[in-house]
Protein backbone atom coordinates (compact mmCIF):
# COMPACT_ATOMS: atom_id res chain seq x y z
CA UNK A 1 0.00 0.00 0.00
CA UNK A 2 2.57 2.46 -1.22
CA UNK A 3 0.43 5.89 -0.49
CA UNK A 4 -1.32 4.41 2.49
CA UNK A 5 -1.15 6.01 6.39
CA UNK A 6 -2.03 4.69 9.37
CA UNK A 7 -3.88 7.36 11.78
CA UNK A 8 -3.75 5.86 15.34
CA UNK A 9 -6.06 7.13 18.34
CA UNK A 10 -7.98 6.81 20.91
CA UNK A 11 -10.35 8.89 19.87
CA UNK A 12 -12.14 8.95 23.14
CA UNK A 13 -14.02 11.09 21.62
CA UNK A 14 -13.10 11.95 18.30
CA UNK A 15 -13.22 15.85 17.90
CA UNK A 16 -13.81 17.57 15.07
CA UNK A 17 -9.79 18.26 15.40
CA UNK A 18 -9.21 14.72 14.26
CA UNK A 19 -11.86 14.98 11.37
CA UNK A 20 -10.26 17.66 10.14
CA UNK A 21 -6.55 15.91 10.18
CA UNK A 22 -8.09 12.95 8.46
CA UNK A 23 -9.72 15.17 5.24
CA UNK A 24 -6.31 17.46 5.21
CA UNK A 25 -4.49 13.74 4.82
CA UNK A 26 -6.41 12.63 2.61
CA UNK A 27 -4.83 15.62 0.15
CA UNK A 28 -1.77 14.17 0.43
CA UNK A 29 -2.12 10.07 0.99
CA UNK A 30 -4.53 8.00 -1.20
CA UNK A 31 -5.91 5.78 1.73
CA UNK A 32 -6.05 6.69 5.42
CA UNK A 33 -6.60 3.73 7.81
CA UNK A 34 -7.78 5.67 11.15
CA UNK A 35 -7.11 3.06 13.85
CA UNK A 36 -8.79 3.05 17.07
CA UNK A 37 -6.79 1.65 19.82
CA UNK A 38 -8.76 -0.83 21.86
CA UNK A 39 -6.09 -0.56 25.06
CA UNK A 40 -4.92 2.38 26.21
CA UNK A 41 -3.39 4.18 29.63
CA UNK A 42 -6.56 6.55 29.42
CA UNK A 43 -9.99 4.52 31.53
CA UNK A 44 -12.46 5.14 28.26
CA UNK A 45 -15.54 6.75 27.87
CA UNK A 46 -16.48 4.73 24.66
CA UNK A 47 -16.32 1.01 24.32
CA UNK A 48 -13.79 0.75 21.21
CA UNK A 49 -16.52 -0.80 18.70
CA UNK A 50 -18.64 2.48 19.76
CA UNK A 51 -15.61 4.57 18.75
CA UNK A 52 -15.10 2.62 15.47
CA UNK A 53 -18.63 2.73 14.87
CA UNK A 54 -18.62 6.93 15.55
CA UNK A 55 -16.13 7.32 12.77
CA UNK A 56 -17.27 5.26 10.54
CA UNK A 57 -20.55 7.39 10.43
CA UNK A 58 -18.61 10.28 10.28
CA UNK A 59 -16.27 9.22 7.15
CA UNK A 60 -19.32 7.07 5.50
CA UNK A 61 -18.82 9.14 2.11
CA UNK A 62 -15.38 8.62 2.35
CA UNK A 63 -14.58 5.42 0.29
CA UNK A 64 -10.55 5.62 0.89
CA UNK A 65 -10.53 6.32 4.53
CA UNK A 66 -10.77 2.53 6.33
CA UNK A 67 -11.61 2.82 10.54
CA UNK A 68 -10.46 -0.09 12.47
CA UNK A 69 -10.05 -1.57 15.79
CA UNK A 70 -6.26 -2.35 16.55
CA UNK A 71 -4.28 -3.53 19.53
CA UNK A 72 -0.74 -4.20 20.72
CA UNK A 73 2.34 -1.83 19.58
CA UNK A 74 1.88 -0.06 16.82
CA UNK A 75 4.91 -1.03 14.43
CA UNK A 76 3.35 -4.97 14.57
CA UNK A 77 -0.31 -3.31 13.22
CA UNK A 78 1.81 -1.28 10.74
CA UNK A 79 3.55 -4.28 9.20
CA UNK A 80 0.24 -5.93 9.60
CA UNK A 81 -1.28 -3.62 7.00
CA UNK A 82 1.44 -3.07 5.08
CA UNK A 83 2.30 0.15 5.90
CA UNK A 84 5.44 2.22 7.00
CA UNK A 85 3.64 5.72 6.94
CA UNK A 86 2.39 6.89 10.34
CA UNK A 87 0.54 9.82 10.72
CA UNK A 88 -0.05 12.11 14.25
CA UNK A 89 -1.79 15.42 14.30
CA UNK A 90 -0.18 17.98 16.73
CA UNK A 91 -1.88 21.00 18.89
CA UNK A 92 1.15 22.55 20.55
CA UNK A 93 4.59 22.00 21.64
CA UNK A 94 3.32 19.55 24.33
CA UNK A 95 2.21 17.30 21.89
CA UNK A 96 4.87 17.57 20.12
CA UNK A 97 7.55 16.20 22.59
CA UNK A 98 5.41 13.58 23.28
CA UNK A 99 4.38 12.59 19.69
CA UNK A 100 8.25 12.80 18.51
CA UNK A 101 9.07 10.65 21.69
CA UNK A 102 6.60 7.99 20.71
CA UNK A 103 8.49 8.53 16.83
CA UNK A 104 11.81 7.57 17.95
CA UNK A 105 10.35 4.63 19.97
CA UNK A 106 8.60 3.11 17.20
CA UNK A 107 11.20 3.69 14.36
CA UNK A 108 13.99 1.60 17.30
CA UNK A 109 11.47 -1.24 17.00
CA UNK A 110 10.99 -0.65 13.39
CA UNK A 111 13.45 1.59 11.32
CA UNK A 112 10.88 1.69 7.97
CA UNK A 113 8.63 3.01 9.95
CA UNK A 114 8.27 6.92 9.42
CA UNK A 115 5.95 9.29 11.24
CA UNK A 116 4.16 12.25 9.51
CA UNK A 117 3.26 15.06 12.01
CA UNK A 118 0.20 17.35 10.92
CA UNK A 119 -0.29 20.50 12.72
CA UNK A 120 -4.25 21.19 13.67
CA UNK A 121 -5.52 24.14 12.23
CA UNK A 122 -5.70 26.87 14.46
CA UNK A 123 -8.99 26.86 14.95
CA UNK A 124 -8.88 23.25 16.40
CA UNK A 125 -5.47 23.58 18.81
CA UNK A 126 -7.70 24.51 21.79
CA UNK A 127 -9.60 21.03 21.52
CA UNK A 128 -8.84 18.06 23.16
CA UNK A 129 -10.96 14.71 23.90
CA UNK A 130 -10.15 15.22 27.69
CA UNK A 131 -11.53 18.84 27.56
CA UNK A 132 -14.31 17.28 25.40
CA UNK A 133 -15.76 15.03 28.28
CA UNK A 134 -15.32 17.49 31.32
CA UNK A 135 -17.32 20.47 29.28
CA UNK A 136 -20.11 17.96 28.85
CA UNK A 137 -19.50 16.67 32.27
CA UNK A 138 -20.32 20.17 33.50
CA UNK A 139 -22.87 20.98 31.14
CA UNK A 140 -21.50 23.18 28.50
CA UNK A 141 -21.96 23.15 24.86
CA UNK A 142 -19.63 21.71 22.65
CA UNK A 143 -21.06 22.58 19.14
CA UNK A 144 -18.48 22.63 16.80
CA UNK A 145 -15.95 21.10 18.52
CA UNK A 146 -17.29 17.66 17.75
CA UNK A 147 -19.58 15.97 15.25
CA UNK A 148 -23.13 16.12 15.71
CA UNK A 149 -23.16 12.38 16.17
CA UNK A 150 -20.45 12.60 18.97
CA UNK A 151 -22.35 15.17 20.66
CA UNK A 152 -25.27 13.34 20.86
CA UNK A 153 -23.30 10.21 21.88
CA UNK A 154 -21.97 11.84 25.02
CA UNK A 155 -24.75 13.56 26.05
CA UNK A 156 -26.16 10.46 26.66
CA UNK A 157 -23.43 8.97 28.35
CA UNK A 158 -22.37 11.45 30.59
CA UNK A 159 -25.55 13.89 31.24
CA UNK A 160 -28.28 12.81 33.63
Amino acid sequence: MKNTVIYPGSFDPPTNGHINIVERSLKIFDRVIVAVAEHSTKVPIFSPAERVEMMQTIFSTHKNVIIEPFSGLLMTYARQKGVQKILRGIRNVGDYEFESQMMLVNRALDPELDTIFMMTEGRFSHISSSIIREIVTLGGSITGMVHPVVEQKLKSKLTP
